[in-house]
């Protein structure tokens, strides 16, 4: 018998599916110029007169860019915040530079992005993962179950990232703001962040409320509803006979 709430996997793999797009987004931010990749970035900061830099610096996930996302650095793997810059530059907010990154990043910025930065990716694997995990949720509560375990990791390791990532660019928008320059957080990226993660979560707790499976009214319908027969049956001799009673 099919359970009751078999709608509940298709369902849950479109919020798993809203949720990858918009993290492909944030990851694709600043590859082509097109939108809305071209809008998306963490922040964007008035970086002029600083050694090195551009009058304004964008920062997305693989590239370090102009304003709109164009004059682009090579993609790079977790580039270190202060690649914005030249080793040991002058004007840059004293709170940002440091000696890693080839003396251009801070401590606390070089690790807080590199982190934040893998555990974006690890989101995405898991991510991956609990979306063809879903299609066996359809079947039954064992996909359920195996879906949703994996949508959990990933909104763990999703929770991290988008956590760490706002507390970096939220802190480091308020280092330039306090040096008297202008800057502002990507509204795209942090959007796409958020609304990924919220349509993860939601994808989880689907998954998880499949689990359950059937409903139990309809076992109580199938206890209760059908009527058994119950026959005796009885046999015995008269006049050299077999004769068989039966009754109900």
């Amino acid at each position: 018998m099919a359970r009751a709430n078999t709608y509940l996997a298709p369902l849950s793999l479109i919020f798993l599916a809203g949720s990858l797009v918009m993290l492909w987004f944030i990851i694709l931010s600043a590859v082509t110029t097109t939108s809305p990749l071209r809008q998306t970035y963490f922040l964007s900061a008035d970086t002029s007169g600083i050694t090195g830099a551009r009058p304004v610096t964008q920062w997305a996930y693989f590239y370090i860019c102009g304003e709109g996302n164009v004059d682009c650095s090579r993609a790079w793997p977790a580039p270190p915040l202060g690649w914005a810059w030249s080793g040991n530059p002058s004007n840059a907010p004293d709170a940002l530079v440091g000696i890693h990154g080839g003396d251009t990043t801070s401590f606390y910025y070089y690790y807080m992005w590199r982190f934040g930065w893998v555990f974006y990716l690890i989101t995405l694997v898991f991510s991956v993962l609990a979306f063809f995990a879903g299609f066996i949720a359809c079947c039954g509560r064992l996909g359920s179950a195996i879906a949703g375990l994996t949508a959990l990791i990933a909104l763990f390791f999703h929770t991290i990232a988008t956590s760490m990532m706002t507390a970096v660019f939220v802190r480091m928008r308020n280092v330039f703001i306090a040096s008297g320059r202008t800057a502002s957080l990507g509204r795209y990226a942090f959007g796409f962040s958020w609304g990924s993660w919220t349509a993860l979560l939601i994808a989880t707790i689907l998954f998880c409320i499949g689990m359950r499976g059937g409903d139990s009214n309809t076992y109580g319908g199938r206890r209760w509803g059908r009527q058994r027969s119950v026959r005796s049956r009885r046999s015995y001799d008269l006049h050299g006979r077999r004769v068989k009673d039966e009754y109900a």
